[in-house]
């Protein structure tokens, strides 16, 4: 694209006016300076960082925060021009006898000005500081420019020879002092003429010539594309106007045929399913109604989901929230979507734990998708309702809508879709599950269609095993199981003890060809299932896949940093494994990667894994019809066997439960009987989700009367079901008392308006309370906790911060060990003993209790069971070793890992908690950078660093001091969610100060998307560096 830019203004239009005081040299002029007219020292930085973000800013990220383009302000300009008529240098250039004549190089060449000297500056001392000033002060679009030049030497004047110094001896051995040669005169009045015009006025041509250069990252191939994107977008959107509903309104279902071509490559997916089809023109989801859709597990349902969403955010241009049951579901959603959003210029924003900005940025151009938890998806639609946006979210999709009935959980997602509902109209809601059995009630709750099916892709079989004999279930019959087969495997007697139910001839049926699950009852039980199994294997199971199991092995073992559970160090070699909640966060991806790709043939896993995760199996066993103690539910029971069965390899699925005699009756009940009902929790613990609903219903100023309450209340899901959920009392009486109720906690307060009428209004500990998120049961202790570190806060430690962002709900999941306890209490200094002492835990008392002695005065279990909590985090801290913390504390490295994630998300909610209370202003700086070291975990030094999307720790230093690599291609075995990657040098810059000389910066491909981009973000690296010390290197992954 050619195109004349010789009339055309630049000029940048930023989303807020930058301080530049921090940017001012020797050289601004008199007129330019803000601060004090003193000179400061040369080579001082210095670097002023704005914290306060505004809401409303650019679709591209601002990485360099106060670095202006001089393209749209002349001060850079106009500093070069008072430089030079300080040093009375307009249009004449004078010789000095300190100045050396040539450059020394292509940039010294750029870089020298032959100037006459002055009395009050030597013109070598400006030359100095121009050259140390002037790539700083440059903007990135112009370094670009300039280091072209530099390679063509286009400014060098004679830059290939070398330059004769005034002081050099002549043929007879003599100094030549100020008697300069014919030829240096020569070069003198080639200089001369050149340098006629001002640096001014070269600048200005370059900045011309930058102009014609055309952009180094986009390609004519990828403009026609975008183009051709646009194009289809905007057809789809008229067609969306103007179109009759029920017809296919784009080349893809309203999309275009990019999408599909995404789907296809990323996904495998060459062609929808007939019900996908069918549930994609439906007249309600062209008209943009809500929809409840519910089909059997693997039926599809996500992709309706995706596809729905990206209609949302590219022909709709409206953002959109998909909540999700698990933070570790989140992860593995927004990984897969952050390669379409790259594609197709969206956002995918994670808000789970301690991730996620309440209101969230709002964009003028590129839409989001939020990607969130049940907890973090109601934060951020009430910080939506306060902002006034919430008519900005076009669509909520709910995977998993039958989590309205899992208690305290139910009740927060359920005040979520109330709120939506009653505020914005404009607002579509979808929800989809595979075990929901009163639709009727969810309908009438979400004023929703239903669409529903029983489409399996792959036809499934359900058995049950019975001593050596399965049978077929037939669950409309009145026998229920059919005599199928008896099982032939030849077992000894010592195998019939140690595997008396078989499991060892039902997996070796199906693996290694296919895959298996093995459902079992708890976590240690995964883990003695897997090893028995692979002690009675044969030898050939080493030999399927051998280097690739090797390969999973060595990436455990790292992302250990070294350490390796002994378990998966036996049975990864037969291609087995357990799951459950016992491991990290990074085991589980790599063990989940593994059985996808075929590495393993085999999980021993508990129940959460069928909730969400996407892992088929042939065959799917359940070891018992229990889950720890509790029998099985029959959604829990359909959503394990619906695993078996995987589209496209699979023609059959098989779920086998085993049952024992005793237990025969239950299971008939189990597999004949229908769904559970979803029902509301708001009055669950005495009506305590009701209170919390009115508390930030009156908080966030949706309702002020109890009439409008009433009225808000009439439409959730309690109101549908109040004849059995609000038998004593009327759902009008509950109301009324739980308004009465937080009125006596001093949460709400009631006053009149200027008519007269009764107004409810939230208090300053109410506010705290839902702004934080803070359960009602907890707000007072919370408030006593921290009222009383204000009194004798410790800071000498880490330790008094941490136990008050302990979590409270954690303490009954974990029962300490009184001589681990002990050892720890004689490990810390007399101020943290004192601290202890304080709260209430005194050195005695555990020193009793690990003697096994009685104690006089017994101390509260809950204080107790925080600060051993609280000690395993900041052991964690200090040390950021999880298996060794594990170990020390005896616990699971996977319940250390949750201990962590749920202490930097009870953090981060604490912070804001303080932060509406003004007598709490101390806690906010405190708990901030807090809030960070718990989220990560890792050493201070590295926590910008892990704040890169993609990045996460690893045993060795994340940052690594970058040796000078040539140009080109670099495979390195990289700590990136996806290793080993491909990266590219793709540009290096000699500075000209010595201390940072020879570095580069190394960006993957499609992490900073031109050269400029690349080149601005090093003057930031640069200018930030401290002086004697290199700069490090930041790896970036693809997909931040």
């Amino acid at each position: 694209m050619n195109t004349d830019h010789q009339g055309i203004k630049v000029k940048r239009v930023a989303s807020r006016k930058r301080s530049r005081d921090g940017l001012r040299s020797h050289l601004t002029p008199a007129k330019k300076k803000t601060g004090s007219p003193e000179e400061p020292e040369a080579g001082q930085e210095v670097l002023m960082m704005e914290e306060k973000l505004e809401d409303d800013c650019s679709d591209q990220e601002d990485l360099f925060g106060d670095y202006d383009s001089i393209l749209g302000d002349r001060s850079f300009l106009a500093r070069l021009e008072e430089v030079e008529l300080d040093m009375g240098c307009d249009n004449g250039v004078a010789s000095h006898p300190g100045f050396e004549g040539a450059p020394h190089s292509p940039e010294d060449g750029y870089m020298a000005l032959r100037t006459g000297g002055s009395k009050d500056c030597s013109s070598a001392d400006v030359v100095s500081s121009l050259r140390d000033t002037f790539m700083e002060e440059l903007p990135s679009s112009q370094l670009a420019f300039q280091q072209e030049l530099l390679k063509k030497g286009a400014w060098s004047t004679n830059g290939s020879a070398s330059p004769q110094r005034d002081d050099a001896p002549d043929s007879t051995g003599r100094a030549t002092r100020g008697r300069p040669s014919s030829r240096n005169r020569k070069d003198e009045k080639d200089a001369e003429a050149q340098t006629k015009s001002s640096v001014t006025d070269r600048l200005k041509s370059a900045m011309r010539g930058n102009a014609t250069v055309s952009s180094l990252g986009i390609s004519t191939s990828a403009a026609r594309k975008e183009a051709a994107l646009t194009e289809e977008i905007g057809a789809a959107m008229e067609a969306r106007e103007a179109g009759p509903a029920g017809i296919d309104l784009g080349p893809f279902y309203g999309l275009p045929s990019k999408v599909k071509e995404l789907i296809s490559k990323q996904r495998g997916i060459k062609d929808l399913y007939d019900w996908q089809k069918a549930c994609l023109t439906l007249e309600s989801v062209q008209q943009r109604r809500n929809l409840i859709y519910s089909l059997p597990t693997s039926g599809g349902k996500t992709l309706v989901a995706e596809i729905l969403i990206l209609r949302e955010l590219l022909c709709r241009s409206m953002n959109a929230l998909l909540i999700l049951p698990y933070i570790s579901l989140v992860q593995e959603k927004v990984r897969g979507l952050a390669r379409l959003g790259l594609e197709l210029d969206f956002l995918v924003e994670e808000y789970a734990g301690s991730k996620g900005r309440f209101p969230p940025v709002k964009r003028r151009r590129k839409k989001s998708l939020f990607v969130a938890t049940i907890e973090k998806g109601h934060s951020l639609v009430n910080s939506l309702v306060e902002a006034g946006r919430l008519q900005g979210l076009g669509l909520v999709v709910v995977d998993e809508l039958h989590m309205l009935g899992e208690g305290k959980r139910g009740a927060v997602l359920e005040m979520t879709l109330a709120k939506v509902l009653y505020v914005s109209s404009s607002t579509q809601i979808i929800g989809m599950s595979a075990t929901l059995s009163n639709t009727e009630d969810l309908q009438k709750f979400l004023k929703a269609d239903n669409f529903t099916s029983d489409f399996r892709p792959v036809q499934l079989m359900e058995y049950v095993k019975m001593r050596d004999t399965i049978y077929e279930i037939h669950p409309k019959e009145d026998e229920c199981f059919k005599f199928s087969r008896v099982l032939n495997f030849k077992y000894s007697s010592s195998m019939q003890k140690v595997d008396p139910d078989h499991i060892i001839a039902l997996v070796t049926e199906v693996i290694p060809a296919h895959s298996c699950l093995v459902f079992c009852p708890s976590k240690k039980n995964c883990e003695n299932v897997a090893d028995m199994i692979c002690k009675y294997l044969k030898k050939g199971f080493l030999k399927h896949r051998e280097e690739e199991k090797k390969r999973l092995l060595q990436e455990l073992r790292e992302s250990g940093a070294g350490a390796l559970c002994p378990v998966l160090c036996r049975t990864v070699p037969f291609g087995l494994a357990y799951h459950h909640g016992g491991l990290t966060g990074e085991e589980r991806r790599l063990l989940e990667e593994a059985y996808s790709a075929g590495t393993l043939c085999l999980l021993t896993c508990t129940s959460t894994l069928a909730a969400g995760i996407n892992l088929p199996a042939r065959r799917v066993i359940l070891r018992s019809p229990y889950v720890a103690t509790d029998f099985l539910k029959r959604s829990q029971y359909k959503q394990m066997v619906g695993r078996a069965g995987r589209a496209g390899i699979d023609s059959l699925g098989e779920s086998i439960l085993i049952l024992q005699e005793k237990d025969r009756l239950s299971a008939k009940q189990l597999l004949s009987s229908p769904l559970e009902s979803c029902n509301s929790h708001l009055m669950d613990a005495n009506g305590q989700g009701v209170r919390s609903l009115i508390l930030s219903l009156v908080g966030l100023k949706i309702t002020r009367t109890l009439e409008q309450i009433r009225d808000f209340v009439s439409g959730t899901l309690l109101s549908v079901q109040q004849s059995h959920s609000c038998q004593e009392k009327s759902l009008w009486e509950v109301a009324q008392d739980s308004v009465e109720f937080l009125r006596h906690k001093g949460l709400i307060s009631v006053s009149t308006d200027c008519e007269n009428n009764t107004v409810l209004l939230v208090t300053d500990l109410g506010r705290a309370t839902y702004k934080g998120c803070i359960d009602l049961t907890y707000c007072d202790v919370l408030y006593r906790d921290l009222s009383k570190g204000l009194d004798g806060l410790m800071l000498s430690s880490l330790l008094h911060l941490v136990y008050l962002v302990t979590p409270y709900d954690l303490v009954s999941q974990c029962k300490p060990d009184w001589m681990v306890y002990f050892r720890q209490l004689t490990s810390m200094t007399a101020t943290e003993l004192k601290m202890a002492s304080v709260l209430g835990v005194p050195e005695s008392f555990v020193a009793r209790k690990a003697a096994g002695q009685s104690v006089r005065k017994p101390a509260d279990p809950e204080v107790v069971g925080r600060l051993y909590l609280a000690l395993v985090l900041l052991s964690m801290l200090k040390e950021t070793n999880l298996w060794g913390v594990a170990d020390r504390f005896r616990l699971t490295r996977g319940f250390v890992q949750s201990l962590l994630s749920s202490a930097s998300a009870f953090c981060s909610c604490v912070l804001h908690f303080t932060e509406e209370l003004e007598e709490f202003w101390a806690y906010k700086a405190l708990l901030m950078e807090l809030t960070r070291r718990l989220t990560y975990c890792v050493k201070a030094e590295l926590i910008p660093l892990m704040e890169v999307a993609g990045v996460q720790e690893v045993g060795a230093p994340l940052p690594v001091r970058c040796p000078t690599w040539p140009s080109g291609d670099l495979t390195h075995k990289l700590p990136f969610s996806q290793a080993p990657i491909t990266l590219t040098v793709v540009h290096t810059l000699t500075y000209s100060r010595p201390e940072l000389s020879s570095c580069m910066v190394l960006v993957t491909r499609h992490c900073l998307t031109s050269q400029t981009q690349i080149l601005h973000y090093w003057s930031r690296l640069c200018r930030t560096s401290p002086r004697g010390k290199p700069i490090r290197l930041w790896l970036l992954p693809r997909c931040c």
